[in-house]
């Protein structure tokens, strides 16, 4: 139960049966509390609130106008950097203070911070109704501290980042500490990406702000209570407050730094394994994707660029040239095919690499407490860790990227970056403060992705980075951190939480977030069906890139048909698709909105745990398949009408319903008054244009009035957001009597199409409309060759001008 503002504090929850009371009181006696502090003064400067307490003070700054972020700075506590803020944020909201009987009202637009004064409680209200209320606030000894808050009856709770539980992890107590689970399939408690945060059911959310190895503990040893606990680092968190989900959503990642455009190439199809051993193994790969008539945009190069065997060779960032004897060449030559090259790098340098030395000269890796390098043992060899942290080590680290980026390298890809083995004695040099691993640890990730891509910026200012990673933290979706799911099984059940996983990583910023299509790990056998199903759901995922191990070949190129030939289906068709996937693109870095989104993003009656099912985009609801020789989908479909986009029957929401899926078709419907945007599929992305259009309405009388935008540019501008250099579409439609169909033109860049033609395919008429208007010219159907109605489809096709307005006389 909430209660309205004018009570302005939670009841005490300390006191609500003998037993929970015991607890709080030796919780009390023995665990330093701020919360019992009491405010002895306040200072106010626009959207910075500070509390100074007889403990130390508060910091509550506005970050947005729905959003706050809340640090204590106890007196004599160690505190870290805050890794989850966005530090280029314009912190330009006008926050209102009021004072009230208890305390004071902090009231920004859409959200309010109630603050108890005696003793010191925060709480967090919107319109009037109470979110979420500190329990006990910080908690703090020598060896923990965090936050506790309460939690209401029927809340339920998204969050945590990367875990194999179902969507909501309410009754979970999770590990904050990135590590690897090699070969998951179905449940998960800990992997690679944590997040230190969550979403509420009544649309919050919550960031802990502390980068230090811990706990979430979502109502499990306290069923009514939110505990964060950590070893140490920053005792801060942001608050955020949403009126629906899709903007809880938004404010969440513009509090944290919206992820910025990647390069088009990056949404294309790849060619990647474990791994390509020689240069002419590479070549001859991308051949075959040619000849075959596949698209490929890019070959990720894994560990054996640098050396012919999985161990011993881990550091030496450098080519094996008995391996690869013209890498320079074979670069470009890919690059003539369209075809970019990303190189695999890890943070870790063997004593057996041939830059050990070079590490240990230029203080480049973590310490012991004698200041030397601080030596371990793991899968690949005896080694040490760079500190990315420390500038001289990233001076050192980032020497190889810039030579392999002058040979024509287009993109990074981070492996083991959480890291994969991080002693808690390591030391590392942080903003002048010697730090332990175990302070840092979930922030390692994050670092590295910040290194690479704030320093590959510098080097090329004109282009966008890529970077993809397996770890990082909070907000480091900002440093174009593409992160991928780690290794999978190769079965189906890997495949089953793949939505679960995009869907909880998307939620708070990590959009682009994807899977080894086809599955990494193990698979003695090639199971041809499996592999069909997951290319199609990663059709409709941020990121296409199927990846395992070489013993089972992950490229279509090298299985027979029909595999082949549906995959190559699949991924003309994701080519075909791209005006859509690149708007969806564009969205999410203008407002943080994904990709993948759960269904409740847009219907109110969806259930929040559906992992079944997904958006992708406001107009697809995607049904992947995950269970061997399965043909037909039950899909719980939300209320309105729908239709299915391989054959166009209209589909009526509000009930389950059941979708065929033959194995060359994945369930796939498309919401009614949708615009998709489509044009001809291309062997590259340096190919495509939106100079001749493909746009499909889906019509129908239930939907008066509906819009999409499309979004173009030249494809790699680094600066193409910021200098405004893109164009916009913006098609409208008003269905009444008549379909009337607009499109606006906006903006500008170098090369844009200076003409346009518009195939319109106008989906979901019940019968041949009577005239199309054109521009200001009436057409009968098929008097002209730009206006024919398809009777297979019932579809109407018109050919016309971007500047020309369609009216359908649908009477």
């Amino acid at each position: 139960m909430k209660y309205t503002l004018a009570l302005v504090t939670k009841r005490l929850s300390l006191v609500r049966n003998c037993g929970r009371f015991a607890f709080a009181l030796f919780f009390s006696l023995s665990v330093w509390q701020i919360n019992a502090a009491e405010v002895t003064g306040v200072s106010h400067d626009d959207g910075l609130l500070t509390l100074q307490t007889s403990e130390g003070k508060v910091d509550i700054q506005a970050l947005t106008s729905r959003s706050v972020s809340v640090w204590y700075q106890p007196e004599g506590v160690k505190q870290l950097p805050s890794f989850a803020v966005d530090p280029n944020l314009a912190l330009d909201v006008s926050a209102k203070l009021v004072k009230v009987d208890t305390g004071w009202q902090f009231e920004l637009p859409g959200l309010t911070v109630a603050i108890q004064a005696q003793p010191l409680k925060l709480s967090y209200w919107r319109d009037g109704e109470e979110l979420v209320s500190e329990e006990v606030g910080l908690f703090h000894q020598e060896t923990i501290r965090g936050f506790r808050f309460a939690l209401d009856e029927d809340e339920q709770i998204m969050g945590g980042g990367q875990r194999v539980l179902g969507m909501d992890r309410r009754g979970h107590r999770l590990p904050l500490y990135n590590r690897a689970h090699y070969g998951y399939t179905t449940e998960s408690s800990q992997m690679y990406y944590g997040l230190p945060a969550i979403m509420s059911s009544q649309r919050y959310a919550i960031i802990f702000d502390n980068s230090a190895s811990g706990f979430l503990d979502i109502g499990h040893t306290e069923s009514d209570v939110l505990q964060f606990e950590a070893v140490g680092g920053r005792t801060a968190y942001i608050v955020v407050a949403g009126e629906g989900f899709s903007d809880l959503v938004s404010h969440t990642v513009t509090a944290t730094g919206k992820q910025p455009l990647p390069p088009r190439w990056a949404l294309g199809n790849f060619a990647s394994r474990f791994g390509y051993r020689t240069e002419q193994e590479t070549r001859d790969t991308i051949d075959a994707f040619i000849e075959q008539d596949i698209p490929v945009d890019a070959v990720v190069l894994d560990l054996y660029w640098f050396g012919p065997d999985i161990k011993g060779h881990m550091g030496n960032l450098n080519w094996d040239r008995n391996a690869w004897p013209e890498p320079e060449k074979m670069i470009a030559d890919l690059r003539a095919k369209g075809v970019k090259t990303v190189v695999i790098t890890e943070p870790f340098i063997l004593t057996s690499s041939s830059q050990w030395q070079s590490a240990v000269d230029n203080r480049a890796l973590a310490t012991n407490f004698a200041g030397e390098p601080r030596r371990f043992d793991f899968y690949f060899g005896n080694t040490g860790l760079v500190d990315v942290f420390a500038p001289q080590a990233q001076e050192w680290f980032w020497q190889y990227y810039e030579k392999l980026a002058e040979q024509g390298v287009a993109g990074w890809w981070g492996d083991l970056g959480e890291p994969e083995v991080h002693p808690g004695d390591s030391l590392h040099s942080l903003n002048d403060m010697t730090v332990t691993g175990d302070e840092v640890h979930n922030a390692y990730g994050h670092q590295w992705a910040k290194m690479v891509y704030e320093r590959q910026l510098a080097l090329a200012p004109e282009k966008r980075p890529f970077v993809m990673m397996r770890a990082g933290f909070a907000g480091t979706q900002r440093y174009g951190m593409i992160p991928w799911t780690g290794d999978v099984s190769r079965e189906w059940g890997g495949l089953k939480p793949q939505v679960e996983l995009a869907l909880q990583m998307s939620l708070f910023g990590l959009a682009y977030t994807h899977s080894d299509l086809g599955g990494f790990a193990g698979g003695e056998t090639f199971d041809a069906e499996l592999y069909t199903r997951w290319l199609q759901f990663g059709t409709f995922s941020p990121v296409f890139r199927p990846h395992a191990q070489e013993h089972i070949a992950p490229e279509p190129v090298f299985h027979a048909d029909p595999v082949k030939s549906t995959a190559r289906d699949y991924i003309q068709l994701r080519y075909r698709l791209m005006p859509y996937i690149y708007s969806l693109a564009y969205e999410n870095s203008m407002t943080g909105v994904p990709f993948m989104r759960p269904l409740f993003m847009h219907h109110s009656d969806a259930k929040l745990t559906n992992t079944d099912s997904y958006l992708f985009g406001e107009s697809f609801l995607v049904t992947p398949i995950t269970e061997k020789g399965q043909v037909q989908a039950d899909v719980d479909l939300p209320a309105g009408t729908w239709f299915n986009f391989w054959t166009n029957d209209k589909v009526m929401g509000g009930e389950t319903v059941t979708i065929p899926a033959p194995l060359e078709q994945l369930p796939v419907l498309v919401k009614a008054g949708s615009f998709v945007p489509m044009v001809d599929a291309v062997m590259s992305l340096d190919k495509y244009s939106t100079a001749t259009l493909d746009m499909h309405y889906y019509a129908d009388t239930s939907v008066a009035n509906s819009q999409f935008t499309v979004y173009d540019d030249d494809g790699e501008s680094a600066n193409s957001l910021t200098d405004n250099q893109f164009e916009a579409l913006s098609f409208t439609a008003q269905h009444t009597s008549t379909l009337q169909l607009s499109v606006a033109r906006s903006g500008d860049f170098a090369n844009r199409p200076q003409t346009r033609v518009i195939n319109w395919n106008i989906h979901g008429l019940t019968e041949k409309p009577g005239t199309v208007k054109i521009g200001d010219t009436v057409y009968a159907i098929g008097s002209s060759e730009n206006v024919h109605w398809n009777d297979a489809t019932n579809t109407l096709e018109v050919k016309s001008s971007l500047h020309n307005q369609l009216v359908i006389n649908v009477e």
